[in-house]
């Protein structure tokens, strides 16, 4: 192949067999161009004071990798051998280089690696065919870097004359490749390119894709020119309109927009420190242009800091009368909490300057805790705010989002306060126990100030930044329970327990409150339809069965519902509705008297339980089988309730033979202590004594007393401990029917509490160990049948013991079926209870 890497009558260099290497970073020198380069390490300036006291030669290669010393293989083998054309020395000791590509070379051996890398060297022979194909390329690649001069705003013209005059296609395409904007890898794949016409066939490549590049890049930049071109006629047309405004005595919106700010920050009434950041916005928003992005964000927070109510209050009436009718107009009983309203009222009459109390409403839904606080805001005369806090996770809900964030607002207690149009707002916050708390912070924590009244003077929002006086609004919460509510949280609020209500109240309130807003609700007139006492005392007793009234009042709208419908048909003018009557407008009854209605069995006791919705009723369950002496515990209890069973287990079976039970009994036998309903968890302690003693009924085959409620925690040695929730518990037993109420010896002081018509038609027994419950609960000896035991295997069946035998069903001369049955034991086993997750406390 001839070489045409020298047009002919031009003799080809001299490259010494052994060159210094200097490895370059993200620069490739190319044959003939003259490149400058600046030297800082010692080394390689040694390198080049060598070199130009030699035949000023170097042997220029790209590094592989960016780093400073590049070893061997980190260095290509193509290079260039290039001439040192100028030197100059700097002041710090390095040196500024113009160099000259003389020859494509490889590096064929490393010869020297300290103080820097030498290696012998060979030629390169490019391989260049004259032919049409050859300079066509070459023609097609000049004319691609015109127009890429004409778009890169880097190139200037004169380079592509340069180009022009370059004759030779090899020379021309090292030419182009060193002055276009190509990656090093790039680069370097054209100076390995030893066929010419394979390399103007990657530099046209290569080319191609810079000119898309830029003019993509061109058609952007004309887009954002003409838009700036837009804005700047725009400007220039505003500030003409200004002058002639001006010369005509007018204001432009813009102005008058910052004179009616002025005018509402001097009227606003806000401390000294508000209004100091309110200027300074104004200040920096007359000084914006209005297409500016940051006009609209400074507006907006001028427009939050001049509406919110900084000095404006409601006067609240001090009429101790007016508001205790207000508040009895609204609820029917809630004693307690009235009395707290008229005690606030007394004394904000007289001390002026009062803070506004922190009130928290805990009682289980539908007994009026958020009507209440409408009914307070009417009874003082103020403005009402309600924020629900169910499901909140966000702190920023609380405190609000600071103005960096796109679509910053303040939190919603600024944002309720604002709604309201002044700063004394009875202000509701709803189901504070059903705050949740994640990644984005715990609104729990961020309502500590809020409710701290010695704390939240000076409360400052997070969009605000300046401080907020909220000593005035007389914040009131609301919970199902107090359990989950964050201690500290729960420490700053004054609690009001607000129990279920009982049969004859909830008759008051469907009388005076809920049928009156139901006939309105649904455009009936009080001659259009008439309730029954009775009627209404079988919907709250035979068709709900809650402590508040929520579904009382839904069962009501049902039946007027269907009256309105006839009236509208035509069927009929009017109706009385009795109890007969139920039946077709509600269907069938959803609940009965379970108490009441159920007979004395062994091994079933009544217990009182407490839920999130009031007092419940709860039936225990045992029954005695033939087994190994396993306990088994069903009914999804939780972990305290199991281990009350086996504590109630363990206290039965200490005491067995004083009832005349055999102690083989226990081993003979499994006892199963189920508790309905089976898919509601449970948990809690309280049902230690009701589990005692529907065990010891079993084992001993004595009935239990329906009519009997109980409640306690029960010790190894049978010691009965106080419980909480007595009140609901009461009011639950009152409505199931249960006539005498077991109570724990240290609860008996609660019960003053208790509404004392619930009290007159209870029996309270307090006890302080279980063999008082015991005498209590239990038929007396003879008076039960012997223990229930289930039938060992198909046909052979445990005998009760004979009725009418005077002696102890379970002693010595008891039937041989109840002998052998009594003669088993049983030992409880944790492997065999299940211990769901407990939501139902007992």
């Amino acid at each position: 192949m001839p070489d045409n890497s020298f047009p002919m009558g031009m003799a080809e260099p001299y490259i010494p067999e052994v060159l210094p290497v200097l490895p370059l970073k993200d620069t490739v020198i190319y044959p003939h161009i003259i490149v400058p380069l600046l030297i800082t390490r010692e080394e390689y300036v040694k390198l080049i004071d060598d070199a130009l006291t030699a035949d000023r030669l170097v042997a220029a290669v790209a590094s592989k990798e960016e780093v400073e010393t590049p070893q061997p293989e980190q260095i290509y083998d193509i290079g260039t051998a290039a001439a040192i054309i100028r030197m100059l020395k700097l002041p710090d000791g390095s040196m500024q280089l113009f160099v000259q590509g003389v020859q494509r070379i490889r590096l064929v051996e490393y010869v020297q690696w300290q103080p820097y890398l030498k290696a012998r060297v060979e030629k390169v022979r490019e391989v260049m065919e004259e032919s049409v194909e050859l300079e066509g390329l070459a023609r097609n690649v000049l004319t691609q870097f015109k127009k890429m001069v004409s778009l890169a705003p880097y190139l200037p013209n004169e380079i592509f004359i340069a180009a022009m005059n370059i004759g030779e296609p090899n020379n021309l395409s090292d030419f182009i490749a060193s002055n276009i904007n190509i990656s090093l890898e790039e680069k370097q794949e054209l100076l390995e390119a030893l066929d010419v016409k394979a390399r103007l066939e990657k530099l046209t490549v290569f080319l191609n894709k810079e000119i898309e590049i830029l003019e993509i890049g061109s058609k952007i930049q004309s887009e954002v020119q003409t838009e700036m071109s837009k804005s700047q006629r725009e400007y220039f047309l505003r500030e003409q309109l200004k002058a002639i405004q001006k010369e005509l005595g007018e204001v432009d919106e813009r102005t008058m927009e910052i004179n009616e700010f002025r005018e509402k920050i001097e009227q606003s009434g806000m401390p000294e420190a508000a209004r100091k950041e309110a200027e300074r916005e104004l200040d920096r928003l007359s000084k914006m242009p209005v297409a500016a992005a940051e006009y609209t964000v400074a507006r907006t927070y001028l427009e939050w800091l001049t509406s919110l109510p900084w000095n404006v209050s409601t006067e609240d009436n001090l009429d101790i009368a007016r508001a205790r009718q207000v508040l009895d107009e609204d609820h029917y009983d809630l004693d307690k909490v009235k009395d707290r309203i008229i005690e606030y009222l007394a004394v904000r009459k007289l001390k002026e300057d009062m803070k506004g109390p922190i009130l928290c409403f805990v009682g289980p839904p539908g007994v009026g805790k958020t009507s209440l606080g409408q009914s307070i805001a009417r009874a003082l005369g103020r403005k009402f705010v309600r924020v629900s806090l169910g499901g909140m996770h966000d702190e920023a809900e609380i405190r609000g989002h600071r103005r960096t964030y796109i679509g910053a607002l303040p939190g919603r207690i600024i944002r309720g306060i604002q709604r309201a149009g002044s700063n004394n707002p009875v202000f509701m916050l709803d189901e504070v126990d059903k705050i949740g708390a994640d990644f984005r912070g715990d609104p729990a924590s961020a309502l500590l100030e809020v409710l701290d009244p010695e704390q939240n003077h000076s409360f400052s929002d997070h969009y605000l930044d300046v401080d907020f006086d909220l000593s005035k609004v007389m914040f009131i919460t609301t919970a199902n329970t107090s359990i989950p509510i964050h201690p500290a949280l729960l420490d700053r609020m004054e609690v009001l327990e607000l129990p279920g209500y009982t049969e004859v109240e909830k008759l008051h309130i469907a009388k005076d409150h809920l049928l009156p807003r139901q006939l309105e609700a649904h455009g009936l007139k009080k001659s259009q339809i008439t309730v029954t006492e009775e009627a209404l005392r079988v919907v709250i007793r035979n068709y709900t069965r809650e402590a508040g009234v929520r579904n009382l009042e839904r069962e009501l709208a049902t039946i007027c519902r269907k009256v309105a419908k006839d009236i509208a048909a035509g069927k009929r003018k009017s109706r009385k509705i009795a109890e007969k009557d139920l039946h077709e407008l509600l269907g069938p009854t959803k609940y009965r008297f379970e108490v009441l209605e159920e007979e004395d069995e062994v091994g079933v006791a009544t217990g009182l339980a407490w839920t999130e919705s009031g007092g419940d009723v709860l039936f225990v369950e045992c029954q005695v089988m033939p087994g190994e002496g396993n306990l088994i515990l069903t009914g999804k209890l939780g972990d305290v309730m199991q281990e009350s069973a086996r504590a109630a287990l363990t206290y039965c079976r200490s005491v067995a033979e004083d009832y005349g039970v055999d102690p083989e009994f226990f081993r003979r036998h499994d006892l199963h202590v189920h508790v309905p309903a089976g898919a509601i968890p449970k948990d809690g302690p309280s049902a230690g004594v009701t589990m005692a003693t529907a065990l010891m009924s079993s084992v001993t085959g004595r009935k239990v007393r329906k009519e009997v409620g109980m409640t306690g925690e029960i010790t190894l040695r049978g010691k009965v401990l106080p419980i909480g929730g007595l009140k609901e518990k009461v009011l639950a037993a009152h409505r199931a029917g249960v006539k005498k109420i077991v109570i724990p010896e240290e609860n008996e002081k609660y019960l003053e509490e208790i509404p004392p018509f619930v009290r007159k038609g209870l029996k309270f027994v307090p006890v302080s160990h279980i063999e008082e419950v015991f005498k209590v609960a239990l038929y007396p000896d003879g008076k039960g049948t012997s223990a229930r035991v289930a039938p060992a295997r198909k046909g052979k069946a445990a005998k009760p013991a004979a009725r009418k035998t005077k002696k102890p069903a379970l002693k010595g001369s008891a039937s041989k079926g109840a002998s052998k049955a009594a003669k088993k034991a049983v030992k409880p086993a944790a492997k065999k209870a299940v211990k769901p997750r407990a939501r139902k406390a007992s």
